[in-house]
This record gives C-alpha cells, structure tokens and sequence, in this order.
C-alpha cells in the first residue's frame, strides 16, 4: 500500500520519524549523564531536546495519521497501525509531561520528569517495532510494484516500469541479489 503522502518520491512520515526517535532518545541520554556529573548543562540539554523532540513528533503524526487513514479496515496493517499510533501518543504524552515538570527549574528536575521521558523513550522502542512491522512485514507505505530494480523515486515512473529480476536459483545470482533479498523475490515468485 503506497503512502498517501511524499515527498519526492517517499513517505514523508518515514523521513520526518527518524527526529523525534532521535532527539528525544539523546534528551534521554543527557539525563543520564547529567546523573553523573554536577554540570548543569545536561538537565539543560535534556529540557530543549524534549521540547523539539515533542514538536517534531507531532509534526510526524500529522503525515503518519494520513497514511493511518488510508489504510483498509479490517486488515491486521489497521490493528498494527493503531496500537502503533496510540502508542506514540502516550510516547509525546509521557515526554511532553516531562517537559512541564522541568519547566520550573530544568537544571533540577523532579524525579517525575525523569521517570516520564525514560518510560516514553521505553515505550518508543515497541511503537518503532510496530512502524517497522507495518513498513517491512505488512507493506505499508511501500510503492506497489517495488522491487530490486525500480527505477528512481525522482524519475516519475512507477516503480513497477523496470524489468523484474528473476533469478535461476544459481549461487552467482543468490550473490548477486542478496539472500534476503533472493528469498523475498522467489516467495513472491511463488505467489505469482
């Protein structure tokens, strides 16, 4: 099922995603840092990484909440995205909580604020398997047609316009496209 929303040729959720797993993972970081040290330029760091970590997590639920939607009910992709959606809503919930317990004083934050961006940052590891199951198990978001010689996402043609590799089941081409990926072409082979 290809993503109802792209940017040059991919799924503008799967680019912006990578932000706020990062930002709010290193805002998790330098707090355990901070644990260790009497510098208060950790607790700081950690206080604006959660907020562009927050900001940049609800900039990414808008695209993924467009994909969400197009995607048929009934279907295991539906189940999967929705326990994948709530569960990063709890994940901005937990950090944005954080967040107003540092507001006061962010080089000494309440143990609340620690206990809320480490369960968020623990929570996320789960909803990332989810996108990830979504994504690589289920298709979502991946053109229809792709395959290991599509063309360019910036040539405008369909990724199902190239010819197909079909291996012979030779060792040279087992080499050649990849075991995973030899097993991926001769499932769908089969299939076909």
């Amino acid at each position: 099922m290809e993503s109802r929303a792209k940017l040059l040729g991919h799924p503008i959720h799967q680019m912006l995603i990578v932000f706020p797993l990062g930002i709010l993972t290193m805002g998790v970081a330098a707090d355990v840092v901070s644990f260790f040290t009497s510098d208060s330029l950790w607790p700081r760091m950690a206080y604006y990484l959660i907020i562009v970590g927050v900001g940049t997590g609800l900039l990414a639920a808008v695209f993924g909440a467009v994909d969400y939607f197009a995607i048929p009910r009934g279907t295991r992709a539906k189940s999967v995205g929705t326990a994948h959606g709530l569960g990063n809503v709890v994940v901005v919930a937990l950090f944005a909580a954080s967040w107003l317990l540092r507001r006061p004083s962010p080089e000494s934050p309440a143990a609340a604020a620690y206990i809320f961006s480490f369960l968020g940052v623990g929570i996320s590891l789960l909803t990332a398997w989810l996108g990830g199951e979504l994504v690589d198990r289920l298709g979502v978001g991946v053109d229809d047609g792709a395959h290991l010689n599509a063309p360019s996402s910036l040539s405008e043609q369909p990724a199902s316009s190239s010819r197909t590799f079909v291996p012979h089941g030779g060792a040279s081409d087992r080499r050649r496209a990849g075991s995973i990926a030899y097993a991926g072409l001769e499932r769908r082979a089969q299939v076909r």
